[in-house]
């Protein structure tokens, strides 16, 4: 019989991994198995219960990050993300004194600021953005010579 509440635990840690893809408790649902091993073996419960603890926790501590580090690989950024230092080109006259400023990247106009609070970026100049602040990007003057990051 405690083999098959074992089983019983080890599907619904399975469904919650499912709906959760949270990579933590597959490891439990694997210590489920071991400890429903146990249980068929007919070995004493404390002994299932060690089972499952210890197995789930090594499974946990050792084969996560390596998990995390491989699906974590496999992410791109978003859209907003990849902007960062590219180039683009000054459409209106960067101020930040005047709040005024908008920048043409990849088909698209976006208000921008210069880096340096002082620095006035006139039309047609080609900046490098640094950072996005809220829905402005944050430019630099690009040097002559310097390529995208």
């Amino acid at each position: 019989m405690t083999a098959i509440i074992w089983l019983i635990i080890m599907a619904v840690l399975i469904v919650i991994e499912l709906a959760t893809l949270g990579l933590t408790t597959i490891w439990f649902a694997a210590g489920a198995l071991a400890a429903c091993i146990a249980a068929v073996l007919d070995l004493a419960f404390w002994i299932q219960v060690l089972l499952f603890i210890v197995v789930s926790l090594v499974l946990l501590i050792s084969t996560r990050p390596l998990a995390m580090r491989y699906l974590n690989a496999r992410t791109s950024k978003t859209n907003v993300d990849s902007l960062i230092g590219k180039s683009a080109k000054v459409t209106k006259t960067i101020d930040n004194i005047q709040a005024q400023g908008q920048v043409m990247v990849n088909g698209m106009e976006w208000t921008a600021r210069s880096e340096d609070d002082d620095a006035v970026i006139p039309e047609g100049t080609v900046v490098t953005i640094r950072r996005i602040s809220g829905v402005k990007l944050i430019v630099t003057e690009k040097k002559e010579g310097v390529e995208d990051e």
